[in-house]
């Protein structure tokens, strides 16, 4: 068979939750475990972008929220794709995450791509309220696999 196919997807749903500390420590632990947990299972969602996607969300729960209470990270494997969350103590929306306000970022600055870059790479991203703040998530496709031939 030639032309695209999708990879095998999981039958029914897994899900990973850990605590992070509220610290930049909890950047490279999120993207270890959705790496982890889309390898173990071999799925079909695009891992560098949804690692990419977890270290912009866990650092700007870190950035953006009181500290002392730990964050929590949430990946959701589906047959469909992924879903990656971040719960951190503070109610209040994460800035233009779905509806952008303002212009382009400024090329000069560190900072103001993120939500930008989960918006842009994500099939579909948002927040809820939780019982003890919010979680703020994204979500991607199963990708399709390029088959390859044998030589």
């Amino acid at each position: 068979m030639n032309g695209l196919t999708l990879h095998e997807r999981p039958s029914a749903s897994a899900s990973w939750r850990i605590a992070l500390p509220h610290s930049a420590a909890a950047v490279p632990v999120a993207r270890a475990l959705v790496r982890t947990a889309l390898a173990e299972l071999e799925h079909g969602a695009d891992s560098d972008t949804a690692e990419l996607l977890t270290a912009e969300l866990v650092a700007n729960a870190v950035e953006h929220t009181r500290g002392g209470t730990p964050l929590e990270l949430v990946v959701e494997l589906l047959p469909t794709g992924c879903q990656v969350e971040v719960h951190d103590p503070d109610p209040a929306p994460p800035g233009d995450l779905t509806r952008p306000t303002g212009g382009a970022p400024d090329p000069w600055q560190e900072h103001g791509r993120g939500l930008l870059l989960i918006r842009t790479l994500s099939s579909s991203c948002g927040h809820r309220p939780t019982r003890t703040g919010k979680a703020v998530w994204f979500r991607l496709p199963v990708v399709p696999h390029q088959r390859t031939r044998p030589a």
